[in-house]
């Protein structure tokens, strides 16, 4: 009857009693997946390929003679490969819990090595530098056991002499000292701020007093005004009023005077229109006696001259009277054009 196994993860599978064999082992490992295990022919153990860790603290002593007391923290487990994990079962596998008892001196003495041959100074600004070198120190001896440290790392260093005190003492001097500048030139600038920020409100609280005292006079003018807009305006209406009762005084006056100038003109014109009528009337009368006067003495002289000149034309022969009877025509067609003109000539 065969049994399965099957390791975990971070788990290697050991089986003794096996012909198929990678390495020159005796026994096979399997990792990863699992494995069928003949009982009473085959044996099948399990190492654990978990991450372990370790706390050391250890008393060292430095290049210059300083006792220092350095707690330090390693991670390491047993390496993948089947040749670490065949070497650290031949060790490691009856006694799995007591890996850290067995781990943990040979990385003091390694710790203990490299801080005796590095200074204090050394140790607090190259840490990193002191743990790479106890990794690789420590690298070939823990390969022979199959294990490998994955992390280092110095968590602590106590100096029971002091001397990292003093050796900090004239930094924190300075730092104390360039701390008091820092307070000094803080307060100095907190000063000038406080001062800064006084003038500033001093300043604003003039500027609000100078505005509140504007907004309270133009205040106090609005009301002013206020107050005396109702008589102002009674007093502007009145006189608006009154205006336009001067300005309607003086049209009337104008119209009256209108009025009467247009009366007496139109009895003046109407008097002076029948004066001028009755003058042109007898005017034209005293012309029209003249003229008819002057007609009759022209007719008379005409009749007069005719009578004379028939009674001369009488005693002429036929011949002259002819001539004379034309001559009288002639002159009487001219003396008749005259009189018809004269009037009208006189009349325009």
């Amino acid at each position: 009857m065969f049994f399965w196994y099957v390791p975990a993860p971070d788990e290697a599978l050991l089986i003794s009693g096996s012909k198929r064999q990678r390495l020159d082992t005796g026994f096979r490992i399997v990792t990863g997946h699992g494995s069928f295990v003949l009982p009473m022919k085959q044996k099948a153990r399990i190492l654990s390929l978990a991450l372990r860790e370790i706390e050391i603290a250890e008393d060292c002593i430095t290049s210059q003679g300083i006792h220092l007391n350095v707690r330090a923290v390693a991670a390491f487990k047993i390496g993948n490969d089947p040749a670490s994990i065949a070497d650290a079962a031949r060790r490691f596998l009856p006694a799995q819990n007591r890996m850290e008892e067995i781990v943990g001196p040979m990385l003091a003495g390694h710790l203990r090595s490299i801080i005796g041959g590095v200074t204090v100074e050394q140790i607090i600004t190259e840490r990193d530098k002191v743990t790479q070198e106890i990794k690789k120190r420590s690298r070939a001896e823990m390969e022979r056991l199959g294990i490998v440290v994955d992390a280092l790392e110095l968590q602590e260093i106590e100096d029971t002499s002091g001397y990292i005190g003093n050796l900090a003492a004239p930094h924190a001097a300075a730092v104390a000292k360039q701390a008091r500048i820092a307070r000094a030139n803080a307060d100095l600038e907190a000063s000038e701020r406080e001062r800064e920020v006084a003038e500033l409100k001093a300043q604003y609280e003039r500027d609000l007093e100078i505005k509140r005292a504007g907004y309270l006079a133009e205040t106090e003018k609005v009301k002013a005004e206020a107050a005396q807009a109702g008589p102002l305006t009674e007093a502007r209406a009145s006189q608006e009023v009154a205006e336009q009762q001067m300005v309607l005084a003086r049209r009337e006056a104008d119209i009256a005077a209108l009025r009467l100038d247009a009366e007496v003109r139109q009895a003046a014109d109407a008097e002076a229109y029948k004066r001028r009528a009755h003058a042109e009337a007898d005017r034209d009368q005293a012309k029209f006696a003249a003229d008819a006067e002057a007609y009759r003495m022209i007719t008379v002289a005409r009749a007069e001259t005719q009578a004379a000149k028939t009674n001369a034309a009488s005693a002429m022969p036929a011949e002259d009277q002819d001539q004379g009877r034309r001559l009288r025509l002639r002159q009487r067609r001219v003396g008749e054009v005259s009189v018809i003109e004269q009037p009208a000539t006189r009349r325009g």
